[in-house]
């Protein structure tokens, strides 16, 4: 197995979930999340991993999660948003069909609400959640292939836009 055909990452709230399930389906292959899969093999959620044992402890995890899901699936695969944090994950995605998706600040804010499962969003979600987009912005478009904007599209939108960004281009010879 080469890998996952299309990679997502971005920050939370940017739709890498209800595109990757869309984008899969189109595609005929099978969707996964690594977030879902930390908290399966965990028994606990992500608010609680982070509540129990720190960022730390939680970002050595999701590595793991993310190196597995990188070797073991030939489908779309979603990373957290804080994945691309870790250097050994950026560069297990180095020449991976990658697509970051972005979205404006108060979009993502009113797609995630006030989820208490977002625990580096808590007390003013807007600021955290743009001073961490921002943080790790470099870190998106270092790994992307192709970056593709969500805000104000549907998703339906954007998995064409995925699509788009990620067909081979036409070479004149």
């Amino acid at each position: 197995m080469s890998g996952p055909l299309v990679v997502l990452v971005g920050p939370m709230g940017v739709g890498k979930s209800t595109v990757g399930r869309l984008l899969a389906e189109r595609l005929g292959v099978s969707y996964r999340d690594t977030d879902d899969d930390i908290v399966a093999a965990q028994g606990r959620t992500i608010a609680e991993i982070f509540a129990g044992e720190g960022e730390d402890a939680f970002r050595a995890i999701e590595a793991r999660a993310v190196a597995r899901a990188l070797a073991g699936h030939g489908g779309v695969l979603a990373l957290g948003g804080g994945a691309v944090l870790d250097a050994g994950t950026r560069a297990l995605l180095a020449g991976l069909p990658v697509v970051f998706l972005d979205v404006d600040a108060g979009e993502a804010v009113r797609r995630i609400g006030r989820d208490p499962g977002r625990p580096l969003l808590a007390g003013d979600p807007r600021r955290r959640w743009r001073a961490l987009a921002e943080a790790r912005r470099s870190l998106y478009t270092q790994v992307a292939r192709a970056v593709v904007d969500t805000t104000g599209r549907a998703p339906a939108g954007v998995v064409e836009a995925v699509l788009a960004a990620l067909a081979p281009r036409a070479t004149h010879v």
